[in-house]
């Protein structure tokens, strides 16, 4: 194994999904201390720090160990948290921003859709990134994993040329926005648009149509119940 070329691709993991490293060796059971060593090269990439990546986090060991794949080479909607929230969560004074808009209705610019004045209350919980923005999903295209009017929490990419395949992502075109699972296409100037919603077919893309990428990092079910 290239540990250089392995570290980068752990490395790539922790930023796209948006943990912390310490983060990051809690969600695949590692200690944190021996994991910066791993990231550092003072500890060698072993064989036990991979596996713990690929039970924890569903990554494709191909993907992680040479490169080629994708990292997740079956998407999961389990990549993604699902939390289950009383209305009332909603309207916290402090907290990751919830904006009174529709995620995927209209054509409103990224730069509106999160103006200050859309912002209606937040939500204070410890496993929901502050720099994340929440915001209200529509339709029923990814039924059951996000359902309609449930809502997500969201953040934009670093760098949208480095998608993380199989991810859930906001899907920002010119004319519309949709939420979907981004998997990689035999042609690289395409993906694919996947549907949680097997009544619902894939979707070839351009990348050059593609304005904004937000990745969903949680996604907030409300609880209905009196």
């Amino acid at each position: 194994m290239a540990n250089e070329d392995i570290i980068g691709r752990i490395k790539y993991l922790i930023k796209e999904i948006g943990m912390t490293q310490g983060e990051f060796a809690e969600k695949i059971g590692c200690d944190q201390s021996n994991l910066s060593k791993h990231l550092n090269g003072k500890l060698p990439i072993s064989e036990s720090l991979i596996n713990k990546i690929i039970i924890n986090l569903g990554v494709s060991k191909t993907w992680l160990k040479d490169g080629s794949d994708v990292p997740f080479a079956k998407y999961s909607s389990g990549s993604v948290p699902s939390l289950v929230i009383d209305a009332d969560a909603l309207k916290s004074m402090k907290g990751t921003p919830v904006y009174d808009i529709d995620v995927t209705a209209g054509g409103m610019a990224r730069s509106m859709m999160f103006a200050d004045e859309y912002i209606v209350g937040a939500v204070n919980m410890p496993n929901i990134s502050p720099d994340c923005r929440i915001v209200r999903v529509s339709g029923d295209s990814m039924s059951p994993v996000i359902c309609n009017g449930d809502y997500i929490a969201v953040r934009e990419l670093s760098n949208m040329s480095q998608i993380f395949w199989g991810h859930i992502y906001v899907v920002v075109l010119d004319d519309y926005r949709m939420v979907k699972y981004i998997r990689k296409h035999a042609d690289s100037d395409k993906v694919i648009l996947r549907s949680e919603n097997p009544r619902y077919d894939d979707m070839e893309v351009s990348r050059s149509d593609i304005r904004e990428l937000l990745m969903v990092q949680n996604i907030l079910h409300i609880d209905t119940r009196l």
